[in-house]
């Protein structure tokens, strides 16, 4: 059942240069969105120019909501749920694509700043799975909020524009790096080891104090965040600042068909589900797309997707369409239906070992379905029921959309979840979908451009369907 290739789809001309265009649009967002916070900050604002309305206005003017309607709920700053509104009641369920935010990375740590042997450093903890090894020697910036003790968030995003410098963390050189090869991987670098180096000029001194003054070169980096954001070294404590990889994201192979960046995991998914919202006019069943943080590190907090965030705005939502209550709620959580719109791994010919080539994920071959994640037996997973799989294969095929299905890797070699299982804790009918990523969790990740377009036009039929 091998399936065709979705760049046939797509000649030369008019066609594959509608790829190359959603494409472009994409590279451009998560070059500049490289944390949660600023990719809703983006998203809510597109949204708001399309035509959604902000749920916290709706309820302030006691707004009635009606068919054709556009909402969001904006979680925090770090999530966003956007609504379209149905012809059928909310109480017939809804039809939900669900993707997360957050990607894999290093946080600075509360008390980050410290001097060491004339170098200023910032201590980190790194977030999500990752590789430590493949984060030293690379070229990184700074983006997040400092939250000052008057309410004042000062944004910060540093070695991304023209011009910036950019930091990042040393590795030993090969020629003293016997022990260190003969480490495990997860062991050639450790995770206390991840601190970036960001300055080295010591501040200058008046003369009565150079005897008395102490981590000069430290003193220096403070006086200069001074200068830039008026803040001191105690507003850290109330820091969230992400170590991301400095530099846009970049077409990826001579024939431009791919695109390297930071993020794809799910940032690759979660943009064509926002931009299908936008496509959507007045659906049967009510549309939503649910984008969620913390899924990284196992979906937990207020802005993750085991919070009561969703199911609070959807019992909001119910009451401004006049059509509330408490079981009416449960009904519309039981009665949806979800494509946890994550990233899946690609079949890499470098690595084959890892991978079952009958059911793996391919490049080029469109949105990729998988029944069940976990890891050995299933273990975490949602596995999709048959019905469910059936209808969408329906749903796909009449609307010409490229699609495959895969799992991840061999069943005893490892395996990974995602936001699908909490979902359907409500009953919902939930199956993972999304584009297949190389390098996954790396700091530079590879997509297919026509995956993603695939993934694009398949969420839209998705939604304008009543499954």
């Amino acid at each position: 059942m091998e399936r065709k290739n979705a760049w046939d789809k797509y000649p030369e001309g008019k066609k594959r240069e509608e790829v190359f265009a959603f494409a472009e649009e994409y590279r451009g967002f998560i070059s500049r969105c490289k944390t949660e916070r600023e990719c809703v900050t983006e998203l809510a604002e597109k949204a708001q120019k399309a035509g959604f309305v902000d749920l916290e206005e709706i309820i302030e003017k006691g707004t009635a909501l009606k068919a054709g309607d556009k909402v969001f709920a904006n979680n925090m700053g770090k999530g966003l749920a956007l609504f379209v509104m149905g012809k059928k009641s909310l109480e017939e369920g809804m039809n939900i694509l669900g993707a997360h935010i957050d990607s894999p990375r290093m946080d600075l740590k509360q008390d980050p700043l410290y001097e060491d042997t004339d170098f200023a450093m910032l201590d980190t903890h790194y977030y999500g799975g990752i590789k430590k090894y493949q984060w030293v020697t690379l070229p990184l910036a700074l983006h997040g909020v400092i939250a000052k003790k008057d309410g004042s968030l000062v944004q910060v995003n540093i070695g991304d524009k023209p011009g910036d410098p950019v930091f990042g963390v040393s590795d030993l050189l090969v020629h003293l790096s016997g022990e260190q090869l003969d480490k495990k991987a997860a062991k050639v670098i450790e995770g206390e080891n991840l601190d970036l180096i960001i300055g080295s000029i010591p501040m200058e001194a008046k003369e009565e104090d150079k005897e008395s003054a102490k981590e000069k070169v430290k003193a220096n980096i403070m006086k200069l965040l001074e200068a830039e954001y008026g803040i001191e070294e105690e507003d850290f404590l109330s820091a969230e600042i992400e170590v991301v990889p400095a530099g846009e994201a970049r077409d990826y192979g001579f024939d431009r068909s791919m695109i390297m960046g930071y993020g794809h995991d799910d940032r690759v998914c979660a943009y064509p589900s926002f931009m299908a919202m936008l496509e959507v006019k007045e659906p049967e069943v009510t549309g939503v797309c649910l984008l969620v943080d913390k899924e990284e590190i196992g979906s937990v907090g207020a802005s993750g997707m085991q919070s009561r965030f969703f199911e609070n705005t959807v019992a909001e939502i119910m009451n401004a369409a006049g059509d509330y209550s408490e079981l009416k709620v449960r009904r519309a959580l039981k009665n949806s239906k979800v494509l946890s719109s994550d990233v899946s791994a690609a079949f890499d010919p470098n690595f084959p070992s890892v991978m079952t080539k009958r059911n793996a994920a391919y490049f080029g071959r469109g949105l990729v379905f998988n029944k069940y994640t976990g890891s050995r037996g299933k273990a975490g997973s949602n596995d999709a029921n048959a019905e469910y799989v059936g209808a969408l294969r329906n749903i796909m095929d009449k609307h010409e959309v490229a699609f495959q299905t895969a799992e991840l890797g061999k069943v005893d070699q490892g395996g990974g979840g995602t936001i699908a299982y909490i979902l359907a804790n409500y009953g919902m009918n939930v199956i993972d979908s999304g584009v297949a990523v190389l390098n996954m969790h790396a700091p530079w990740e590879i997509i297919s451009k026509v995956d993603l377009y695939e993934a694009f036009r398949g969420y839209v039929a998705f939604l304008e369907e009543a499954v």
